[in-house]
């Protein structure tokens, strides 16, 4: 029998000790988590959980009863804080736990605002963890101000919750639009729209100078020279690999814990998947933050320390729900020349993004046809013209008989 110890008790450290078990492990597996409660869904945190239209309960990836049923050790509440990989144990709070096999699934953590400009002021929220988003709902009073930092998607669905709830509602983003860094001009247009129909002071271009106030933030200074009055923050400017415990360990770092394609990172006996982990695709080293992939690249690891030797290819997927709006996103754009828009039905559209002739990627909003079909052509590698897709004549159906 071996032991095999899991630190990070997310969406994929979850997966992986139940991959294990389904595959038919039956050594010793401990999963190691910082938060006191079982793996939890993240997605709904800021939006069903916050709004009160989900318990805790069913945030829950698995009743708690699953791990005991399966002879899985839950230490929860325990930070590990040392990997000794000449011993081959890990310490977390009072405990020493030894490993034949270790994995790393300790996720990211999200960007705050330095001290210095105000980041440590009460009333200034990030959005990851339970404990985060417990503790700004007392916030979400309608009529109150809140200032969101950043206009990704942690903000733009920050923003979208807030404003459901009748907040009132500025975000600021510094580059010169929202989502400049993950999606096209065509869709950072779509969403714009969408969140100034909802009454959100969007403002592009502009950054945040500081947070003041005593104690508790009571405004803001934007480097155009405007201040603002407000309640509470909330800063949703990125997420950060988790990679601290694997670098003080040696671990080879490239963009999170780098990984060969089958999860191992530089020491053979140490695997690593999720957020926290960097992996080879496409000539490249990426490292994708989605579900999805948690899920996806943590059972490929316990396939593999089982002894498969599956190398990872992943589909690229991603989702964000805005409102009534529902995107789905398939592939990477990366590298992108273009991009084709498709009207849909009843305010539905869909982004295809070609580098040259080579279809990349689709955000579809509230269109899952467009996206289903989108997802299967790349995954057989079909790259139809952009003029047949963008023709609302076209069967978007028929195109995967072509």
């Amino acid at each position: 029998m071996s032991d095999i110890v899991v630190i990070g008790a997310g969406q994929a450290g979850s997966a992986l000790v139940a991959k294990l078990r389904n595959l038919g492990f039956q050594g010793r597996i401990t999963l190691i988590g910082e938060e006191a409660v079982p793996p939890y869904q993240r997605p709904p945190l800021s939006k069903k959980y916050l709004l009160g239209e989900m318990p805790l309960e069913r945030l829950f990836l698995r009743p708690e009863s699953f791990y005991a049923d399966n002879a899985i050790e839950l230490e929860l509440g325990r930070a590990a804080v040392t990997i000794d990989r000449a011993a081959r144990t890990v310490f977390a709070g009072d405990r020493e736990l030894s490993y034949d096999q270790l994995a790393l699934t300790t996720g990211a953590a999200p960007r705050r605002l330095p001290g210095a400009i105000g980041g440590a002021l009460n009333g200034v929220h990030t959005v990851r963890t339970l404990g985060d988003v417990d503790a700004m709902a007392p916030d979400f009073v309608a009529g109150r101000r809140v200032l969101i930092v950043g206009g990704g998607y942690i903000g733009l669905e920050a923003a979208a919750v807030a404003a459901t709830r009748g907040l009132k509602v500025t975000l600021v983003e510094m580059a010169d639009r929202i989502l400049q860094r993950v999606a096209a001009a065509q869709t950072s247009d779509y969403f714009r729209a969408l969140h100034k129909r909802h009454g959100v002071d969007l403002r592009e271009g502009v950054g945040l100078k500081r947070l003041t106030g005593d104690g508790r933030v009571s405004g803001a200074e934007l480097d155009d020279g405007t201040r603002l009055e407000l309640d509470f923050v909330i800063v949703g400017v990125g997420i950060a690999p988790a990679t601290g415990l694997a670098e003080a360990a040696g671990l080879a770092i490239d963009n999170g814990i780098a990984v060969d394609e089958m999860g191992r990172t530089s020491d053979p006996s140490i695997w690593a998947a999720g957020d926290c982990a960097s992996f080879p695709r496409n000539g490249a080293r990426i490292r994708l933050e989605s579900v999805q992939n948690a899920i996806d690249q943590a059972e490929n690891v316990a396939e593999n320390m089982m002894g498969a030797e599956r190398p990872y290819d992943p589909q690229p997927w991603f989702w964000s729900d805005q409102y009534d709006i529902h995107l789905q996103i398939a592939g990477l754009n990366s590298g992108h020349d273009r991009v084709h828009v498709r009207p849909g039905e009843n305010g539905a559209q869909s982004h295809w993004y070609y580098a040259g002739d080579r279809l990349l990627a689709v955000d579809a909003m509230n269109d899952p046809r467009a996206y289903m079909i989108g997802k299967r052509l790349l995954a057989a590698g079909r790259s139809p013209s952009p003029e047949i897709v963008t023709d609302p004549a076209t069967d978007l159906k028929a195109l995967l008989k072509a």
